[in-house]
């Protein structure tokens, strides 16, 4: 035979006796749960020896680790205890509330005097862009002086200022 020594072993009948108290030791409930424990963790050993599972694995815990160097998982725990609480401090009348408001703004928005007002504004801005962007600037007081003689430039202040005015108004309500 070899030439270790098994001097560190206990000897046999310790571990008979040992085995014998564990054995009494537990219920039948206690080998139940063992046994479905175990089960669990076989089936779990067999689904992480499927290709796809293990890669999958691999990837979370990659990106776990990248979230820890980067100090990523205190914001996202900070995230998810914030939601969590903004769940439980929601009543039915805030939720209530909440849904009719969107419902609101959807139904401004999906409007289709608003899809026209985008669509308008949306043209004349690009092409106010593209003429502007042609348009050579002179530069100095006498071409602003000039440019503003135009009607249409006059006309274009005054709609603003007046744009500007009722916009006003109607937020401060005066």
């Amino acid at each position: 035979m070899s030439d270790i020594t098994l001097s560190n072993q206990p000897p046999a009948d310790e571990l008979v006796r040992l085995t014998q108290a564990a054995r009494e030791a537990l219920t039948d409930t206690m080998i139940e749960r063992l046994a479905a424990t175990s089960a669990n963790a076989i089936e779990l050993i067999d689904r992480l020896n499927d290709e796809s599972t293990s890669a999958a694995v691999h990837a979370l815990i990659d990106r776990v680790t990248e979230l820890h160097k980067v100090g990523a998982i205190d914001t996202l725990c900070d995230t998810i205890l914030m939601l969590h609480a903004m769940r439980n401090a929601l009543t039915d009348n805030m939720l209530e509330r909440l849904f009719t408001f969107f419902e609101q703004m959807i139904n401004t928005v999906g409007n289709e005097a608003m899809g026209d007002l985008a669509q308008n504004t949306r043209l004349a801005f690009e092409s106010a862009a593209e003429e502007t962007a042609q348009t050579k600037s002179r530069g100095g007081v006498l071409a602003m002086l000039q440019m503003l003689s135009k009607p249409e430039a006059q006309r274009s202040l005054a709609f603003l200022l007046a744009f500007g005015e009722k916009l006003r108004r109607s937020a401060t309500g005066l």
